[in-house]
Formats: C-alpha cells, sequence, structure tokens
C-alpha cells in the first residue's frame, strides 16, 4: 500500500478504534475530513452511497470519481514529440523542487536519455550548489551562473547548450517564490516567454511541485501558478507517511490537472508514477479488513 494515507489511517483508528467491514456514511465523512479532502468532493462520493457502506461499495464510488469527475476523461499529459523535451520547474521555496529535479534526472538518464540540468535558481547560491551535487551524483550535465545572474538568459543558454549537444532532455530550476510575489511572478511569465523564445515556439512543458504536507494551502498554491502559467502537470513531493494526501483528490477535481509524480522520499529512486488505482486502494485499506 502507498504509504501517502498513514497519517490518515492513524485519524482512522482515533475516530474508529479499530478497521472494519461495514462503516456509516456520518463515520465516513468524518475520515476523509480528517484527510483534508475538499467537503465537495466528499459531498460527491457520499451522495450515491447508502447510510451503511462496505468496500465493494466505496471503491466503486471512487473509481466512479477518477473515471467521470478527472482523471481518465480530462485530465491528460500533453504529449510532446520534438527534442530536447523542455520542463520549466516551479514552486515555493521548500517543496521539494531541486530534490525532485535530480530524481527526474536520476529516471530519465535511466531510460537511455541524455539529460542536462539549468540551475535558473540564480537567486539562492545554495540552490546552485545543491543542482551541482545532484547533476554529479547522477551523472548528467548542467548549465549554471553567476549568483544573481538573469535567470531568464540562464534559461535561454540551457535550451541552447541542450540543443547544441543533441540532448534528449533539459530540466530547469526556478527560484522558490510565493505565488502572491508580484515582481516574482512576472519573473516566472518571463522566463516562460525566454523557454519558448529560445524553442522557436515549440511546445515544453511546466511542470509545478507542490509540498504534499501542506494540505489545501498546496491547492491554492496550484490554482494561482496556473492562472498565470497554465502548468502542464504536477509533482507531490513529501508523501512519505507524514502526509494526510487529500490533496491529491483536490487537485484533479478542481483543476483537472495531471499528477505525473509522486515523491515518496529524499532517495534518487523515490519518485513514482501517480496511479489512481493504486491510491484508491491505500484509502481502502486504511478503512476496511
Amino acid at each position: 500500500m502507498l504509504k501517502i494515507f498513514k497519517k490518515t489511517a492513524q485519524n482512522i483508528s482515533s475516530i474508529m478504534g479499530r478497521k472494519t467491514k461495514n462503516i456509516s456514511k456520518d463515520e465516513l465523512e468524518n475520515i476523509l475530513i480528517e484527510a483534508d479532502i475538499q467537503y465537495d468532493i466528499i459531498d460527491s462520493m457520499l451522495e450515491h452511497l447508502p447510510e451503511i457502506i462496505n468496500k465493494n461499495q466505496l471503491e466503486v464510488a471512487l473509481d466512479r470519481f477518477f473515471r467521470g469527475e478527472s482523471y481518465y476523461d480530462k485530465v491528460t499529459l500533453k504529449p510532446i514529440e520534438t527534442k530536447p523535451l523542455v520542463e520549466l520547474i516551479i514552486g515555493v521555496n521548500g517543496a521539494g523542487k531541486t530534490t525532485t529535479i535530480g530524481k527526474l534526472a536520476k529516471l530519465y538518464k535511466s531510460q537511455g536519455k541524455k539529460v542536462l540540468l539549468g540551475a535558473g535558481d540564480t537567486f539562492r547560491a545554495a540552490a546552485n550548489e545543491q543542482l551541482k551535487l545532484w547533476s554529479e551524483k547522477v551523472g548528467v550535465s548542467i548549465i549554471s551562473a553567476q549568483n544573481g545572474a538573469d535567470p531568464s538568459a540562464l534559461a535561454y543558454d540551457s535550451i541552447q547548450a541542450g540543443l547544441a549537444r543533441n540532448m534528449d532532455n533539459i530540466i530547469i530550476d526556478t527560484a522558490g517564490r510565493l505565488h502572491n510575489q508580484t515582481n516574482l511572478k512576472n519573473e516566472l511569465v518571463k522566463i516562460s516567454r525566454t523557454c519558448s523564445k529560445a524553442l522557436n515556439g515549440e511546445a515544453f512543458r511546466k511542470i509545478l511541485i507542490l509540498d504534499g504536507t501542506q494540505g489545501s494551502s498546496a491547492l491554492s498554491q496550484a490554482k494561482i501558478f496556473h492562472q498565470m502559467l497554465e502548468i502542464d502537470g504536477i509533482i507531490i513531493t513529501k508523501l512519505d507517511g507524514t502526509s494526510k494526501g487529500g490533496a491529491i483528490l483536490s487537485i484533479l477535481y478542481e483543476l483537472k490537472l495531471p499528477i505525473m509524480f509522486l515523491g515518496m522520499g529524499e532517495k534518487e529512486d523515490d519518485l513514482v508514477l501517480f496511479d489512481e488505482k493504486a491510491y484508491i486502494q491505500s484509502i481502502l485499506e486504511s478503512i476496511f479488513e
């Protein structure tokens, strides 16, 4: 079972005392609220369920949510056939952007891809050094600049270098910024436009990194970043047993954005593809015998 509902399982124990074969609608509502799931989603799930619910009935309700409300019909990651595949990584401070970039680089290299990193967080010297360490650890190339350099220029140089070196993947870091900082938002829009210019208008991905421990705050961040940049995909980090996990459902329900990966720890291999079936099972196994 994915460990993203570990805290939810603990909450279930405090509410119910033990796992069960059947659960009342009121008990299930309390559990889903404790999991930090939006009430609109809870209400939608409970609407077609009986007063006493078994495992199969809840599984059908969750499957209906993914198939009808979000994942299958409306949430798809846009395919990009052009080479190199450029991914611009954004998010607030502390979300785990740099670590996630290292994990992505390791994943792509393991697939036989030539990977280049762009150290676009020119605001924080420590971020530049951290990304260099990741590039050495994983064994991929990196383009960096002095602290305080223009991040748009760094993004442009990274793409040009990737094109010249025939790279398959270019992953560009950006400075952590709050979603309500106007000047940094404008800078991010400029970086995005620069990427498009460097690629002669070809498509690239804008990936938002969210801290899974932040619950509803993560959804608020996602909404504002998506309004600003039209995010293509999301990676949720820190889902190593400390998160309630409810943000996953909320993001799918509210924004119809694809969740690409889940960060399950600090190790370079602790990045897993989001699997809606495993996610459903993690909920069911937290509740039922």
